[in-house]
């Protein structure tokens, strides 16, 4: 059975050298990919409302840091439980694999031989003054990279990053995260 997750990032208004509270961030604008029609989209603070029908629908919330970052910024906005929307963050996959973490520019880097276009402080720069369009396009760079990333795990069973010995490969099983495992063929009549 075919799953439709959403790829979802959000920029803050503030960092934690302000709040040391996620809710407290303040989003400035949020953007996903939506797998069940393979648009984009883009919400600014004041539509997000339009965000939680998609995130709630959605088979899995991806994204890199997104259950310990971007879910929890939104339940400040949020009228439920964040809890609701199920997250599959790509970063806990890593840190569960090799130990640590690492950025998603590390891993795109290694992986798909991409760079990020720039990093959450220049996001908050862009929202203090004002460039918006700047800053919303920012946001979807980082979601179509996470996409493609997620992509390329599901492809290959693997992506990597970079260590001083070179490039090492962390074995990733993500394919479940995009259609149901096993043989979904029910039997519709009742044994005798």
């Amino acid at each position: 059975m075919q799953k439709f997750p959403v790829v979802f990032d959000l920029e803050t208004k503030y960092s934690f050298r302000e709040f040391d509270d996620p809710k407290r961030l303040e989003v400035s604008v949020a953007a996903l990919y939506d797998y069940r029609d393979h648009q984009t989209k883009i919400f600014e603070e004041k539509e997000l409302n339009k965000l939680f029908p998609i995130l709630e629908s959605a088979s899995y919330v991806v994204g890199y840091n997104v259950a310990n970052f971007d879910i929890a910024v939104l339940q400040a906005y949020y009228p439920g439980k964040v809890s609701v929307f199920t997250p599959f963050d790509i970063l806990d996959d890593i840190k569960s694999k090799i130990g640590r973490r690492i950025s998603l520019n590390e891993v795109v880097g290694a992986t798909l031989e991409k760079k990020k276009s720039g990093h959450g402080l220049q996001a908050i720069n862009l929202y203090k003054e004002g460039k918006i369009d700047e800053l919303k396009q920012y946001c979807m760079d980082d979601v179509m990279l996470t996409k493609e990333l997620f992509e390329y795990g599901i492809k290959n069973g693997e992506i990597f990053y970079l260590t001083p010995n070179g490039k090492l490969s962390i074995p990733v099983d993500w394919k479940k995260y995009l259609e149901e495992e096993g043989n979904s063929d029910v039997p519709l009549t009742l044994p005798f």
